[in-house]
């Protein structure tokens, strides 16, 4: 069984407007992920259809959990 190889590319006009909901800092696509500039936060893109839930997220090295990641990088929301 052959792997089926999907093209993940987030168009670039899009990207232009996604950001980290924890962060709210810009991202950039490497390869299967869009990585938050800020934090370092690794969105996953399934099927071309980024997943913009935190808890989806691929952590950056060096934190062991969601809620403390938000601690250093979260802002305050209402």
């Amino acid at each position: 069984m052959s792997e089926t190889t999907t093209n993940n590319t987030i168009d670039p006009e899009l990207l232009t407007i996604l950001r980290c909901p924890i962060t709210h800092s810009a991202l950039r696509q490497e390869g299967d992920f869009l990585i938050a500039e800020i934090g370092g936060l690794a969105y996953p893109v399934r099927d071309g259809i980024p997943v913009m839930l935190a808890e989806e997220a691929k952590l950056p090295s060096g934190f062991s959990s969601l809620d403390e990641f938000k601690q250093r990088f979260g802002h305050a929301t209402n």
